[in-house]
């Protein structure tokens, strides 16, 4: 067990960003990586839908025999973890429940705000996960739909209309005095010096991504699954469409050139959840 390897998945690209924390946190660990790029975004569509998606994606990773599978999806970890930690074998970590915590930590009464996807703060997931922590914190849930997109597009923290856009979603925040903001969505830590700039050096921000690498090594170390140390471990990545465009773009999300990346055919992912999520 302590060899095996933690299965990683995310709709696209933006869960290299917890893959390349949990390298940096855990340099022993093999990681296998699904990137479900053939029906990115999940932040755009139906609970059922990305509830249904989730657990095909880690369906997928069963096969490689992971001792833990990281959701790495905001939006799946919002709307789907329950229905992933009823259905699966092994244990299942998702970045919801970590990005809270640090953001009650941190706050010292202060309003907190998340930053997200339409689905993620729809979800009501993270005020909830905050709230049950800390009742009387008061929390503001901000959906960010252009910074994925601008993001994927290649556009740098120093872009006029990266900045543009950063200072229009984040202005009534600002305005309401955060004192903490939860980047929920994995895309966001490539905009971290933009949303700096713009909320100013008194606004504490925490990467749910990080915050999940943690809880993973919580989790196996109290399991002692924890891979032994001394040797460097792989990843391995595994998109559902253009691996081409997941190898050029994702090298950004994790600090260098990702050199195994595997087309996956319909089949062998999207016909495994046997049952049906309901509505």
């Amino acid at each position: 067990m302590k060899h095996n390897s933690i299965g990683v998945f995310d709709s696209g690209l933006g869960g290299l960003s917890v893959a390349g924390a949990l390298r940096e946190l855990l340099p022993a660990e093999d990681i296998v990586y699904f990137g479900d790029t053939a029906r990115v975004p999940y932040g755009i569509k139906s609970r059922r839908t990305v509830a249904q998606f989730a657990l095909e994606d880690a369906r997928f990773l069963l096969r490689f025999d992971p001792k833990l599978i990281v959701a790495a999806c905001n939006t799946a970890s919002a709307v789907a973890l329950d229905v992933l930690a009823a259905r699966l074998p092994v244990p299942v970590v998702g970045v919801v429940e970590p990005g809270a915590r640090a953001a009650v930590a941190l706050a010292a009464g202060r309003p907190i705000a998340v930053i997200g996807t339409e689905a993620t703060s729809a979800s009501n997931a993270y005020p909830a996960a905050i709230n049950r922590l800390a009742p009387a914190a008061e929390v503001f849930a901000q959906a960010c739909p252009l910074l994925v997109p601008l993001v994927e597009e290649g556009r740098a923290c120093d872009d006029p209309i990266v900045r543009l856009a950063v200072a229009s979603y984040l202005e009534p925040l600002r305005a309401a005095g955060i004192g903490v903001i939860v980047l929920g969505c994995t895309h966001y830590p490539l905009l971290r010096a933009a949303i700096a700039e713009s909320l100013g050096p008194d606004v504490r921000i925490v990467e749910s991504g990080r915050e999940t690498a943690a809880a993973v090594r919580t989790a196996l170390a109290a399991d002692d699954a924890l891979c032994p140390a001394g040797r460097t471990g792989r990843l391995r990545c595994f998109v559902s469409d253009n691996p081409a465009r997941f190898r050029r773009i994702g090298s950004r999300f994790i600090g260098h050139e990702i050199e195994h990346v595997e087309l996956v055919e319909p089949e062998d992912y999207a016909v495994t959840a046997v049952e049906p999520v309901p509505p």
